[in-house]
């Protein structure tokens, strides 16, 4: 499968599967028209061909001339006109670009001494974008994330590795197990972004009066649960267990005007005490909603943000990546390529890649069952 090439043939993208990574792998070049000059890819492999990743940018690279590749594992692979989940697949999108126009981020594990390599091509650039892979086990990825947007100034998107087995990320001209990677595009390439929550919030927001670390005891000055069940209704209050992968916590973010947060689960309730835990650290004084997850309200933002991005653009995409949680595809919308139809019928046919993730990135935060669409304009 394929979604072919733009009429100016500076981007190409192919889909391929097969029992094993060679049989994939042609499959994938079996339909990929590199453009002419192309000399950057990005690659996303599902997990059954972790542990061959790098045996697939070898060979990518010397059939299509492309000399860097960056990418990574997820649990599916979007391109062509669906996905390809939990089956060995591999998802590319190759572009020619001016040759200044980008620069590989080299892995960051501890900090950002990497970056050094990096300096003469910052100094003479203000990077608009940064797309970046992660090891979702890498407790330092948030704080990454911060200080690359802060040393780059750039407007970080991308996603966690998301393996059963081995973590892999491609990084340039190599492939590594951890650390944060990718690539930086100078601001004079036009580009667009997106991110569509999973999720639509349960009233207001919140302050939390009082919490240790994970535990929350208190909301607006009374106990949290009882905050929490007047915000999920008697219904859901009677029975509890059945919010399990339906109500989610969300923190918004400080100072972001497009009132997006970031959705946390829910990790264990105290009965006794009136305390609720969640998959994340918080403070008094921190800013809490409640949040449902289903298909109607994850279907009406995913066309928001797509009729957004219609607006902004001017023509049709050149090419684009999408990067989705996990937990959504078939797990939301009845099947694994819903996504990728509806970015098709609101934008049209263009060279296309991305996979599903273990976190996803927007403006260097790191999100949960959300959806990032980057388009290159």
């Amino acid at each position: 499968m394929t979604s072919g090439t733009t009429g100016t043939a500076r981007f190409a993208a192919s889909l391929g599967q097969g029992e094993d990574w060679q049989t994939a792998a042609k499959a994938c070049l079996d339909t990929l028209s590199t453009p002419e000059g192309a000399n950057l890819g990005f690659i996303y492999v599902t997990d059954q061909l972790a542990d061959q990743l790098a045996s697939i940018t070898t060979l990518l690279r010397g059939i299509t001339g492309v000399r860097d590749w960056v990418g990574t594992v997820g649990l599916g692979v979007c391109g062509g006109d669906g996905a390809i989940y939990d089956q060995a697949a591999v998802s590319v999108l190759v572009g020619r670009f001016d040759a200044d126009s980008f620069a590989i981020l080299p892995p960051q594990t501890d900090g950002l001494a990497p970056l050094t390599a990096l300096e003469p091509w910052l100094r003479d650039r203000a990077p608009l974008l940064a797309l970046a892979h992660g090891d979702p086990k890498q407790a330092r990825t948030p704080a990454l994330l911060t200080d690359l947007a802060g040393r780059t100034g750039s407007f970080i998107v991308g996603g966690l590795t998301a393996s059963r087995g081995e973590q892999a990320i491609a990084a340039g001209d190599q492939v590594v197990a951890e650390g944060l990677s990718g690539v930086l595009f100078d601001a004079d390439l036009p580009v667009a972004t997106g991110l569509t929550q999973g999720c639509t919030p349960l009233g207001p927001a919140h302050t939390i009066t009082a919490a240790e670390n994970h535990v929350i005891m208190a909301i607006d000055g009374r106990p949290a649960l009882d905050v929490f069940k007047e915000a999920i209704g008697p219904a859901l209050s009677s029975e509890l267990r059945r919010i399990d992968g339906l109500i989610f916590a969300g923190l918004p973010i400080q100072g972001d005007d497009r009132g997006d947060y970031l959705v946390r689960n829910l990790t264990a309730i105290d009965l006794t005490r009136g305390w609720i835990a969640i998959a994340e650290n918080v403070q008094a004084g921190q800013k809490l909603l409640f949040c449902r997850r289903d298909q109607e309200s994850a279907l009406q933002d995913m066309d928001r943000m797509l009729s957004q991005l219609q607006r902004r653009l001017s023509g049709p995409p050149q090419a684009g990546i999408y990067i989705t949680c996990v937990a959504r595809g078939a797990r939301q919308f009845a099947d694994d390529g819903a996504e990728i139809r509806a970015i098709r019928e609101k934008l049209g046919d263009f060279p296309l890649t991305g996979y599903f993730a273990g976190g996803e990135i927007s403006n260097a935060q790191l999100y949960g069952y959300t959806g990032v669409l980057v388009l290159f304009t």
